[in-house]
């Protein structure tokens, strides 16, 4: 097997007259990006997509660290801020979420009975309305749930249910400066602002209740048009709507409220998104704190520097990341919709170098924290498999699709996606994985404007080049031809006419154990789908046997109609076969009692951990989770990668470095070494001059054979073989931060 090609051209077959060859089959040449390379600071966080940050002392060392919500499978991630001045300075420490609460939709850190510890408000699933959990803790992290299953609000009828919808994000702030916290939610008609005054300091003299009645609804004067974003000052008047009549009959439900003094009057100032728009505006309080009075708004905010533009629904969190004192500005889409978002660049920060009330920001970083982790866009499906066959386990990923595009249909927000596959190269040895990232778009299949590629290997044909078949969102099987000097021929996108419905998840698995790889392939139904490969003479055949193999189908019928089945068969170290499923609802199914058992039913397990030598692990990672088995015999372990549909990855039970960025074509040159084969002695010439260099040769089982670090300036390197016995090894040099590999054969 060849490595993967270097440059990004398009091939097309000239054809003759053969009429056959006139249905119009690409060849494709892999795309490359020349990037500095660097290593990920938190590489299996797990992705973001639609991220709400909250600060909460996790370790109890009297400094904010960060919890980072992602409502896409309502994902929450913990880093613990080091504290160090002036800098941005985050560890991720994922074993801190088992000390907080789950939460759905959306969750807001704020310390309500000012005891200097952040209590949590958060939405109540099924009640329209939030529950709340008090900070208790003491020498550790603990809550106590102390409103629920939702808050009230009093109102001329008696207490109701504070109104706010998970297509909601709430304000919360001590509005009217008397010392305890109220609540800004839209009302039920979702054009003016409700005030729910929170009654603590006027009934009790102390900030610890959470005794709220109704207000105003129409706090600020201030209302927006039932269809759209704009804004009308100075009204308190509904009239039925304030747009002209449209196409479209009802108003778009959701909006995000931050509530901050922007302007240094004393006043809360707010910012406001709304769905199906990517700005947030700053509506400015000119009255006191008893009336508020929305005079003004920035529609460019911040006008200073580059403004929000964040598909769908920006959401903000106002907190300060880089220990100045001095709270920044971060905001994310919170759109409910899961197609709209720019998932790769949807975590924005802007730097504060002003102060908190007269806040002056930096131009953003698009991707904070983010690009600090594997983050492939939407959805994330993981694949293992030793793609250049130096025996190390490379790593594929498929996705959804990375977000191109947005546009409107009748006020409505529509987004393009386009999916690849990304390749991150195993350059390190078995007992020490290092992902590198090779290629972003693999076999140049982004050319095809699909959406939900998801890649399986094997030789298909029988002529000793190992192919791709490769499910999308149509349904189908793309099958992908590996031909010669790292090209790709795409010989048909509709491969034996397969149609499963819709999102075809494809795996190349011999289930039956006769020595050919079968076709199993999961879809959007749940269920599980499996072609027999009858073929002969190494060519494949598969032959349709069911749809329903081990009656599997992962649909939790009570969240969703579908399933999102993602299977991924292995065999453990004794040769017994199990099976991962990935899921809409984001659990991951392990099924057992396979062998032998393939027309009857699976067994679902609930000893996942116990497979992967893990302890209490959740295996509901998100939402449309894939996985895939890492079965390192020679390490006498299983591991498991876990991928969701924020575009990040998980690792259990392992552990591997990655390295983010696309080297440049020279620096992905292999070394060339010479004699090779060699005997007793080799010559290694580097692709530049370097003064710091590592070299290390690797058995194939991972051995370290052969380790030297060179600490002068040298581009050829004279090595002597003699200490190492015959057979095939890698040698890998480091150059600073550039890995470069080969093959190495020695014959003394």
């Amino acid at each position: 097997m060849k490595s993967i090609t270097y440059t990004a051209i398009l091939i097309l077959f000239v054809f003759f007259t053969t009429p056959s060859v006139q249905y119009a089959q690409s060849v494709f040449m892999q795309n490359n990006e020349a990037r500095n390379n660097e290593q990920f600071a938190y590489p299996w966080a797990g992705g973001m997509d639609a991220i709400q940050y909250c600060e909460i002392d996790l370790n109890i060392d009297g400094i904010f660290d960060l919890i980072a919500f992602d409502r896409r499978g309502n994902r929450s991630m913990c880093f613990i801020n080091k504290g160090t001045p002036n800098t941005i300075d985050y560890e991720y420490a994922q074993e801190y979420s088992q000390s907080i609460p789950a939460f759905s939709d959306w969750v807001i850190f704020m310390d309500y009975n000012m005891d200097g510890k952040n209590d949590i408000f958060t939405y109540s699933p099924g009640y329209a309305s939030m529950m709340v959990y008090k900070n208790v803790s003491d020498n550790s992290l603990k809550f106590e749930r102390v409103v629920y299953p939702y808050l009230k609000t009093l109102l001329p009828g008696g207490y109701v249910n504070l109104f706010v919808t998970n297509a909601d994000y709430p304000g919360i702030a001590d509005v009217d400066n008397d010392g305890d916290l109220d609540i800004l939610t839209f009302g039920v008609l979702g054009s003016f602002i409700d005030m729910h005054k929170n009654m603590s300091m006027e009934k009790y003299g102390i900030p610890d209740s959470l005794d709220y009645e109704h207000y105003t609804y129409c706090w600020g004067r201030v209302a927006e048009n039932d269809e759209s974003n704009q804004l009308f000052y100075d009204t308190c008047f509904a009239s039925g709507s304030f747009a002209p009549v449209t196409e479209r009959k009802e108003r778009h439900t959701g909006s995000t409220l931050l509530l901050q003094d922007f302007d240094d009057n004393g006043q809360v100032d707010l910012l406001l998104g709304d769905v199906d728009y990517p700005k947030l505006f700053a509506l400015y309080n000119t009255g006191s704190s008893d009336n508020a009075y929305i005079s003004s708004a920035d529609t460019l905010f911040p006008s200073n520097t580059y403004a929000i533009s964040l598909y769908s629904m920006p959401s903000a969190s106002y907190i300060d990341v880089n220990n100045d004192n001095i709270k920044d500005l971060i905001v994310s889409p919170f759109d409910p919709g899961i197609v709209t978002s720019r998932n790769k660049n949807s975590s924005w920060l802007y730097i504060n170098s002003g102060n908190n009330n007269l806040p002056n920001f930096e131009y953003p970083d698009m991707s904070f924290i983010q690009k600090d982790m594997i983050d492939v866009g939407s959805g994330a499906y993981p694949v293992v498999f030793d793609w250049d066959g130096d025996g190390l386990k490379d790593l594929f990923v498929g996705n959804y699709g990375y977000y191109m595009s947005s546009y409107y249909v009748n006020y409505t927000l529509h987004s393009n996606f386009q999916s690849k596959i990304a390749y991150f190269k195993n350059v390190g040895t078995i007992e020490k994985p290092i992902f590198q990232l090779w290629e972003n778009d693999f076999a140049g299949l982004g050319s095809l404007n699909k959406l939900g590629l998801i890649p399986t290997f094997n030789d298909i044909d029988g002529d000793g080049n190992t192919d791709l078949l490769v499910g999308d969102s149509d349904g189908s099987i793309i099958y992908v031809k590996y031909l010669q000097n790292d090209v790709f021929e795409v010989v048909s996108e509709n491969y034996l006419n397969i149609d499963i419905g819709e999102f075809s998840a494809p795996q190349l698995f011999d289930i039956n154990k006769d020595g050919l790889k079968d076709l199993i392939i999961g879809e959007k139904g749940g269920n599980i789908n499996y072609y027999q490969n009858q073929g002969i003479g190494g060519v494949s055949d598969f032959v349709y046997v069911t749809d329903s193999l081990g009656k599997v189908n992962v649909t939790d019928y009570s969240l969703s109609w579908d399933g999102f089945s993602t299977p991924s068969f292995f065999r453990d170290n004794d040769g017994t076969t199990g099976l991962v499923v990935g899921s809409e609802q984001g659990k991951i199914f392990y099924f057992k009692a396979i062998d032998n058992n393939l027309n009857g039913k699976f067994i679902e397990s609930d000893q996942l951990n116990q497979l992967l030598d893990t302890t209490n692990v959740d295996f509901d990672r998100g939402m449309r989770t894939g996985a895939s088995i890492v079965d390192y015999y020679s390490v006498g372990k299983l591991e498991m990668i876990i991928g969701n549909y924020s575009g990040g990855l998980e690792y259990f039970n392992g552990v591997a470095d990655v390295n983010s960025s696309i080297m440049s074509i020279k620096d992905k040159d292999k070394l060339n070494i010479y004699p090779n084969p060699a005997t007793n002695q080799v010559t290694i010439n580097l692709p530049y001059l370097s003064d710091c260099v590592i070299v290390s040769i690797y058995s194939t089982s991972g051995t370290v054979c052969y380790y030297k670090d060179y600490d002068h300036q040298v581009n050829k390197l004279n090595m002597d073989l003699s200490d190492i016995e015959n057979g095939v090894y890698i040698v890998v040099t480091k150059c600073y931060n550039n890995i470069y590999t080969n093959r190495l054969i020695i014959l003394n």
